[in-house]
């Protein structure tokens, strides 16, 4: 029977080679992006991973460098390599469209372009809206946009996760063994595939952090208090526990605050990222709604650094 490994992972360069061990291991490789010229003429060598990496215009550069470099020897050994985003798909239709001078009202609604339009429209709105809150707006008002912006892209994330499970149920299918790169949102899409796949076939996610975790001794996985909070709304779209989604949206501001963006080197400390964002998840879990009323009121101004040091003191305090 089929063997099927989704394998939950960040975007980051120190994620790479865990990456690659996962897939050294398996026939076919399904990718979370979606199917372009520029891919295919990557993987074939016409493009240079540079020059894709232009292309491409991704929030972490030197781990798609390094993934394009792993996709084209794992395709020398022989390995199956097949893009398969549907949503992302459906969404680089729609900018094509909007960019051609296209109209909302020109979209046919009976599309799965239309279903990806209508949830970027309320997600867009959402997260607008969230903005336009966090210039000007209280604490309070602030952590209910939050709340709101993230029912709205969990609903998203749902419609995204339950596209690529149908895509890829008719693919694993026909597999001896397949590995299914998501991101490590997309923990849903396990469940979705389990369901759709031939009986028998043996479905196994892995948290590819998790390895590093445990060697750590560290227990749980790396979710940061927005994407529990995300993740609560994915699996319970209809929860109403306002006590636990105001202390999630309060300790995801201060987190948001804290954490390190872009890519951080490697060379001199092992898995910087992760070590950063556990450092933070700790933090933020012993914080009250009340404690991320006065540091938010503190940070809400100030940029990374300065908002470490202040949250950093108040923890130890």
């Amino acid at each position: 029977m089929p063997v099927v490994t989704i394998g939950l992972s960040l975007h980051r360069p120190e994620m790479a080679r865990l990456l690659r061990k996962y897939m050294q291991k398996h026939d076919a490789l399904f990718l979370e992006e979606p199917p372009t010229e520029a891919f295919d003429a990557m993987l074939s060598g016409r493009m240079s991973v540079g020059e894709y990496v232009d292309v491409v215009d991704t929030e972490y550069p030197r781990f798609e460098a390094i993934m394009c470099l792993t996709l084209r020897e794992l395709k020398s050994q022989g390995k199956g390599i097949f893009p398969v985003e549907p949503y992302l798909e459906n969404l680089i239709t729609l900018h094509d469209h909007f960019a051609e001078g296209g109209r909302p009202d020109e979209l046919d609604r009976e599309t799965l372009t239309y279903l990806v339009y209508l949830a970027e429209k309320k997600a867009t709105g959402a997260l607008i809206s969230y903005y336009q809150t966090a210039a000007a707006g209280s604490f309070e008002m602030i952590v209910d946009a939050a709340r709101r912006f993230a029912r709205i892209d969990a609903e998203r994330f749902r419609l995204r996760d339950a596209l690529r499970s149908q895509a890829l149920t008719s693919l694993i299918n026909v597999q001896a063994s397949s590995f299914i790169e998501a991101g490590a949102m997309h923990y849903r899409l396990t469940n979705l595939i389990r369901r759709r796949a031939t009986p028998g076939t043996e479905v196994e996610t892995i948290f590819l952090a998790g390895d590093i975790l445990r060697s750590w001794e560290e227990k749980g996985h790396l979710y940061g208090p927005g994407d529990q909070l995300t993740l609560l709304y994915i699996f319970h779209p209809a929860i109403e526990d306002k006590d636990r989604e105001t202390l999630l949206a309060a300790r995801a501001l201060i987190y948001s605050k804290i954490v390190f963006k872009g890519e951080l080197d490697a060379d001199r400390i092992p898995y910087p990222h992760l070590r950063d964002e556990l450092q933070c998840i700790k933090l933020t879990r012993q914080l009250s709604v009340d404690d991320c009323r006065q540091l938010f009121a503190r940070i809400r101004g100030v940029d990374t650094s300065d908002a470490r040091k202040i949250v950093f003191e108040y923890a130890r305090d």
